[in-house]
């Protein structure tokens, strides 16, 4: 066994389904007694209907979180947390939910509880992002680990099949890098394999049936996972680049991710044999990156960057981009490399076996 370091992040987890009802006793347990509630605009009724149901323990809903975390969103939110005299964010929904919720506790120290409706696995990370001036940046801080996070799969059942797929890629995604990252270790890469496993089991099935209640609390299973792997490692040339598509060009989080990943992983392949083989055991597949492409086409996803808004004339810009202040990787990220790979990406091919 090699010598590793290994840092296990605090927090509370609550999962099941109808976990939900477990919020007023959690607030209860951090001594919060006005929460704002976050959501996305689309989100806004569900908001208020929880909201509703804590009563007097509400500050108010703000429901205007957005993709990426505009800088200019983050600090309407925090001016309204301060105003509404907030002592908590519960964050309700997605990773720019919970991203939103972050970026009020960096400059607030309001405790977050986090109630994920999709596979971000933001939740469960010190990784915060804001975008300004057409750039993203990311960094970490121990001030916007939600204190406790409630993993309900009933509220993941009206999450549609391509955009469930596209959070379930985007999770994987997390797992895969946990497995090559500089600060690796044996733990984390436990929970990366079986992260990987379980998804790739569950989002089938709900592609399938949308409602099938196991698979939903087997994909938010994987999900926890691979949060928990992200968040106690780092991240590589593939996150960089979807920070830097997402930040610069507006392409879908989620989207991005899935296309991304199989391409990254390809890159790095050789680089990274080992945790190539074990991604590769978890699919069920010969080959990690190839296994990553099949395990897309059958989840029916968009398998191209030209299908979700980039143009070929953003290729050469997207590289340049990525190239500055690049994550730790474990292949060399080199600018004709990284062109290639976008190129990939953007055309939609099947990686090499």
């Amino acid at each position: 066994m090699k010598q590793f370091v290994y840092n296990a992040l605090p927090g509370r987890v609550v999962f099941g389904a109808g976990a939900l009802a477990q919020l007023p006793a959690e607030l209860e347990r951090l001594g919060a007694r006005r929460a704002l509630v976050l959501s996305t605009p689309g989100r806004g009724e569900d908001a208020r209907r929880l909201a509703a149901s804590l009563g007097a323990r509400t500050a108010g809903v703000y429901d205007k979180a957005a993709m990426h975390v505009p800088l200019a969103v983050a600090e309407d939110a925090r001016r309204v947390a301060r105003e509404l005299g907030a002592d908590c964010c519960v964050a309700l929904g997605g990773g720019s939910t919970t991203g939103l919720a972050k970026a009020i506790a960096l400059e607030t120290g309001l405790p977050i509880v986090a109630v994920p409706t999709t596979y971000s696995g933001s939740e469960r990370t010190t990784v915060y992002g804001l975008t300004a001036g057409g750039l993203k940046r990311t960094a970490r801080d121990a001030r916007v680990l939600p204190k406790t996070v409630i993993y309900d799969p009933a509220l993941t059942l009206g999450l549609p099949p391509a955009v469930s797929a596209a959070s379930g890629m985007n999770a994987i995604a997390h797992c895969v890098e946990a497995l090559y990252a500089q600060d690796a270790n044996p733990i984390t890469s436990l929970m990366a394999e079986e992260g990987i496993r379980a998804l790739a089991v569950a989002l089938p099935l709900i592609i399938k049936d949308q409602n099938d209640l196991n698979a939903r609390s087997d994909a938010l299973y994987g999900a926890w996972l691979a949060g928990v792997a992200l968040g106690s490692t780092g991240v590589a040339l593939h996150h960089k680049l979807c920070h830097t598509l997402g930040g610069s060009f507006n392409l879908p989080h989620a989207e991005t991710h899935a296309i991304v990943l199989p391409h990254a992983a390809r890159y790095n392949r050789d680089a990274a044999p080992e945790a190539m083989a074990r991604v590769a055991r978890a699919l069920g597949a010969g080959d990690a990156p190839s296994g990553l492409y099949d395990l897309e086409v059958k989840l029916n996803l968009k398998m191209r960057l030209s299908d979700i808004g980039l143009r070929e004339t953003d290729l050469e810009r997207a590289a340049k981009i990525a190239l500055e202040s690049p994550y730790p990787n474990p292949r060399p990220v080199e600018y004709a490399g990284v062109l290639a790979l976008l190129r990939a990406a953007y055309e939609g091919r099947r990686p090499e076996a």
